[in-house]
This record gives C-alpha cells, sequence and structure tokens, in this order.
C-alpha cells in the first residue's frame, strides 16, 4: 500500500520505448561532463558513450563492453518483467513471419504497453560500465560481507548470483527499488529486499545530483518520482 501522501498517478505513462528513453538521458539529462558518472563505480563517460575507466579499474570479462556506457535498469528488467504473462507464456500475437511462437522480454515488448512503460521508466535507468552491467546482470543486491572486490578498484561485488554495490550507489538504489515497487503493480520486494532498501535508503541520503536528475527526468517524462521528492524536499534539494 502507498504511503497517504504518494499519489496513485506518478508512474511513467509517456515513454514506451527503451531506445528513446536511452537517447533522452544521453542527450537531455547526462548534459556536462560533471552529470556524466556511472552508477557503481564513479566512471567517467563522454557524450559519445566511451567510458574513461577510475585508476585501478579492472574487467576481466566483457572487455569490449568495458569501453562503453551501457544503461542499467537498477530494478532489473527480467526481475519486474517475469511478472507479465507474455513473458512468461507468450501471446497471440508473438509469432514469427515462420509462424514460431515467442515469449520473454521480445513478448512483452511487443504484446504489453504496461510492460513497455516500465522498462523505458527513466528513473529505474543509471549508467554503467557495460561490462558491470552484463555482470550484474537480474541479481538482487545484498550485503555479501568480506570478499575481494569484483573489478579492481570498484567496490562491486558479484557472488553466486548476488550483487553487493559501493557505498556511494546504495542510496540511489535503494529509492530507485522503493520507487518501482511503490508505483508498478507489476513488481513487488521481497520483505528481505525491502528491509535492506528501507535501512540504506535511511543510511545513505540524496545528493544534490539525484535530485537535479529528477528534476529533468520529471520534465522530460511527465511524472514525478514522489518518493526522490519528499527526500529532496527533506534534505533542502528543491
Amino acid at each position: 500500500m502507498l504511503p497517504l501522501s504518494l499519489s496513485l498517478h506518478a508512474a511513467n505513462t509517456q515513454i514506451q520505448s527503451f531506445s528513446s528513453a536511452k537517447k533522452k538521458l544521453e542527450k537531455e539529462i547526462y548534459l556536462t561532463s560533471q552529470d556524466r558518472h556511472t552508477l557503481y563505480c564513479e566512471a567517467e563517460f563522454d557524450s559519445k558513450k566511451n567510458i574513461i575507466p577510475p585508476n585501478g579499474f579492472e574487467s576481466d570479462k566483457y572487455q569490449k563492453r568495458a569501453k562503453r556506457v551501457e544503461w542499467e535498469h537498477v530494478v532489473p528488467a527480467e526481475n519486474f518483467g517475469r511478472n507479465f504473462s507474455e513473458w512468461r507464456t507468450g501471446n497471440p500475437i508473438c509469432v514469427t513471419s515462420k509462424g514460431e511462437a515467442y515469449k520473454g522480454r521480445r513478448c512483452a515488448e511487443k504484446a504489453n504497453e504496461e510492460y513497455r512503460y516500465m522498462q523505458a521508466d527513466m528513473y529505474n535507468l543509471y549508467p554503467a560500465i557495460g561490462s558491470v552491467n552484463a555482470s550484474r546482470r537480474n541479481y538482487n543486491f545484498v550485503m555479501l560481507g568480506d570478499i575481494k572486490n569484483s573489478f579492481g578498484s570498484c567496490a562491486m561485488k558479484i557472488e553466486n548470483s548476488k550483487a553487493e554495490p559501493p557505498v556511494a550507489s546504495r542510496g540511489v538504489i535503494a529509492r530507485t527499488y522503493l520507487y518501482m515497487d511503490s508505483f508498478y503493480d507489476h513488481y513487488k520486494m521481497s520483505k528481505q529486499q525491502r528491509q535492506l532498501m528501507n535501512a540504506w535508503n535511511k543510511t545513505y541520503p540524496v545528493s544534490a545530483w539525484e535530485c537535479e536528475r529528477a528534476k529533468r527526468i520529471s520534465k522530460i517524462q511527465g511524472s514525478n518520482n514522489e518518493i526522490l521528492e519528499q527526500s529532496c524536499q527533506a534534505a533542502g534539494f528543491n
């Protein structure tokens, strides 16, 4: 149930194209070199999507993708997509030109409008080094404890199909999860995940850039992230 102070109409209802959402983020949200830093590793990237890795960054896999910025669904598309019947079992319109039925992400994109809005919601999309995005996959965030970083100086840890993000990204991640859980019926966190995200939200407050980013998205997407708005107001970032 939503808090009484939150509306029921804060989800994306304007942008259905994931490709369009990514282009708008690149061209209209991340405007300057000061804005262009990835979520997990704080790597710089330029207007042509080239990554400038931080000193000591390492990536053993996905070498080509390590050089480019990609747009990461913080709440993975699969983790909400599999709640749509089109993803799980298909739809009569999901048939190839050869008459072969298909399901999964491709069918959800084709057959379900709400899925397209969720996939293209810019509040859930953040820049990431491509190899980090590829390695994180659809893994849930947890605290993994005393294990080594998976990317050298970047304190992102991935092990046993779980991921622990660096401290600097935890508040952003938490508020993104809380937003998606609050405003989309097709995504609900587990009790354990909700407890972790509530704790991170309280422990790691909003930054001026997180609030500015939300303002820019609101103007383009036509919807407000009211969870973020409340945190930004409380922090004095109006």
